[in-house]
């Protein structure tokens, strides 16, 4: 082979390289098949409590609940159970019925996160489940925001009334305890997260 032909196929080979290096990086505009880093997804995450009438998938909401499970756990006990709503009487019931739910009522899904107080440690340790199920919750949203769901972490323990009303709702053993409902859905227009950012707030080796 001449050497100007094997530059021209060198210099074609290149080109092409660089073509598919730029397409790939371009991405899609679906986020549900690129995300940005994960450190952009934590600071542009909000809560969203407006949604579209697009539905949730069960591809999707296995994703928020894999990402969920693979929080960091005291001890490794996994004390966070996690009930799914999908069925809309009862979306609308938990909107209708806790004032600071009602956009449960526009949610295409819900989930709400439990701690299994059997599943963790015994005695003082047993509150350890509130960290865990609370580091499942935290992955759940940043998950949902880094696919293009919006979802918000509505409290429900500790507050006595709430706790026994979703237990009584969801028919949770008396070993289960409800930490939070979380909404879910498509976000009904454009989102911007606060600016939380207070160094003040920040102390070095002492208080």
């Amino acid at each position: 082979m001449k050497k100007s032909g094997f530059l021209n196929i060198l210099l074609v080979a290149g080109l092409l390289l660089v073509s598919y290096r730029l397409l790939w990086s371009s991405g899609s505009d679906s986020k549900e098949t690129a995300s940005p880093t994960t450190y952009e997804d934590i600071m542009t995450r909000t809560s969203v409590r407006a949604y579209s009438d697009r539905a949730v998938s069960d591809e999707a909401m296995d994703s928020l609940l894999r990402a969920a499970m693979a929080a960091p756990t005291a001890g490794n006990k996994q004390p966070w159970r996690f009930v799914v709503i999908r069925d809309t009487v009862t979306l609308n019931y938990i909107g209708e019925n806790f004032g600071s739910m009602k956009m449960m009522r526009q949610a295409k899904a819900a989930v709400v996160v439990c701690g299994d107080t059997t599943a963790t440690f015994s005695g003082e340790g047993v509150g350890y489940w509130i960290q865990d199920a609370s580091a499942a919750t935290e992955n759940l949203l940043l998950a949902a925001h880094a696919i293009g769901l919006g979802a918000v972490w509505c409290g429900v323990y500790p507050m006595t009334e709430r706790v026994e009303s979703f237990s009584s709702l969801l028919k949770l053993p008396k070993e289960i305890l409800p930490l939070n409902c979380i909404a879910i859905g498509y976000p009904a227009g454009e989102t911007e997260p606060k600016d939380k950012w207070k160094p003040e707030y920040i102390h070095t080796n002492v208080w």
